[in-house]
């Protein structure tokens, strides 16, 4: 008897649990466009993979610059701006990517995302 209490009592935690494990924390996108040619859907699933810690897309919308390249967001990447000497101590990103030296650098990148959306990127969060 007790083991048969104690059986359905596991069940009904476990059911709780996976039930709640399924649940996203943030609202779904439910405005789909499946046009490819448009990149507003792009832009914004870019902007939301900040807030969800997200870093699969092209661009980081966070640091500005293309997702493959970020020093701030990959740590293999960082390892070998450190590698090549390129880092800057001071504001612990690549040299090359640091818009706080060098604000130029922001444009340098900005025309990558302008060249592949035929408009500007997003402002960069950090």
């Amino acid at each position: 008897m007790k083991t048969t209490i104690l059986t359905a009592f596991v069940l009904v935690l476990a059911t709780a649990f996976i039930a709640g494990c399924g649940e996203s924390r943030t609202a779904p996108n439910t405005e789909a466009n499946t046009d490819a040619t448009d990149h507003t859907s792009a832009t914004a699933a870019s902007e939301e993979s900040v807030t969800s810690g997200d870093h699969s897309g092209w661009w980081c919308v966070e640091h500005g610059i293309p997702e493959d390249v970020c020093s701030m967001c990959n740590s293999k990447v960082a390892a070998e701006f450190q590698r090549k000497g390129d880092w800057c101590d001071e504001h612990n990103r690549a040299r090359s990517q640091c818009f706080h030296c060098d604000p130029a650098l922001e444009q340098r990148f900005a025309a990558q995302y302008e060249a592949k959306y035929g408009k500007q990127p997003p402002k960069p969060i950090e």
